[in-house]
Formats: structure tokens, sequence, C-alpha cells
């Protein structure tokens, strides 16, 4: 086995599924009342530097809450605005729900090369506060459901993402939903 991030998910596996979603709290609340998801941590405004959706610079605004059940991050975005995205795009093609599977990489630009040599295209880049930018590639293959999202596995995410996990165990229903760590 290859490389575990701190909170137990493999380097290279899927370590988030993510969901575009109309109302956020509606959907932290259905997270946390029917599949035992949370605490939730909330960014009411995430506006990512550098973000290019498909080749353009972007300016699209999403709130985001994410939350673990098991050692699975679940990932909630919500639009704040109508500017073109990743995000806006799913809700016109087929509405609110399944978005991404998140994939953690060490090297994101390292990792691309390959994803589009096997029929992937980039539909979406953008910096993260915790190191390197995201990548959102679709195709691939017809089955897919949704995007691929390339997470750069820096210690700062590890470190991050871990923290939320450590608060996930055992939790006991208090304080669910809490400010992004």
């Amino acid at each position: 086995m290859g490389k575990v991030l701190g909170f137990g998910q493999p380097m290279g596996g899927v370590m988030q599924t993510a969901f575009v979603v109309a109302d956020i709290s509606a959907s932290i609340a259905h997270f946390q009342r029917d599949c035992a998801a949370g605490p939730f941590f909330l960014l009411d405004h995430f506006l990512g530097e550098d973000q290019f959706y498909r080749g353009a610079p972007s300016v699209a605004d999403v709130t985001i809450a994410m939350g673990f059940v098991g050692h699975m991050q679940i990932e909630l975005i919500q639009p704040l605005d109508d500017n073109p995205s990743v995000y806006r795009e799913t809700i016109l093609q087929r509405g609110h729900g399944f978005h991404h599977f998140g994939i953690a990489c060490e090297d994101v630009e390292a990792a691309l090369p390959d994803y589009l040599a096997n029929g992937y295209e980039l539909a979406f880049k953008a910096a993260v506060p915790t190191g390197g930018s995201v990548a959102y590639l679709e195709g691939g293959h017809a089955a897919a459901p949704g995007f691929l999202e390339l997470i750069p596995a820096t210690p700062g995410m590890d470190a991050h993402f871990t923290a939320m996990w450590r608060a996930s165990q055992g939790w006991d229903g208090a304080d669910p939903v809490r400010s992004f760590i």
C-alpha cells in the first residue's frame, strides 16, 4: 500500500465525494441527519485565486462546506452568483446533486498529462489556500458520473483535512456547523 493521508485515505484514491447544492444549510442538515456525516466546516465565500474555467479567467463565488463520514470527506458547494463555472454548468446540465470525486495527488501538475492522455479534458483550475492548484477534469470514460478533481496533497492540505476528520471522530452532534479550519 502507498502513502496514506492523515485521515486514512490512500494517496491517488478517492478521498472526497462532492455535491452541488441549492441550499447549503439544508444539505448540511440532510448529510448530518441521514448520512451520519459531520460536523461540517463552512467557508462562506470561496473565490479562489487564478481561477480558470474552460481556459478563460473565472470569478465564480461559492460557499463550501466539508465534513466527514468515516474516512470519506463530503463536500457541499453552493454557487453564490451566476458567473460561468463548473458548478453552474452542472446545475444547467443535470440539476443539483453529484458533482465530482476528489483524488489526492502528490503533484497535480505532474499527474495532469497522464489524465489528459487518457481522454480527460481540463475544465477548471484554481489555486487553493493549502498550496498548489486543484484541477477539475471531465471525460476519460463514458460512464463517469461527473468530474474528477485532482487535489494537491500538500502537508497543509493533509493537516487541514485531518483536523476536520479528527473533529468527526466520536462527534456527538454538538456544534454541527463550524467555521472553516
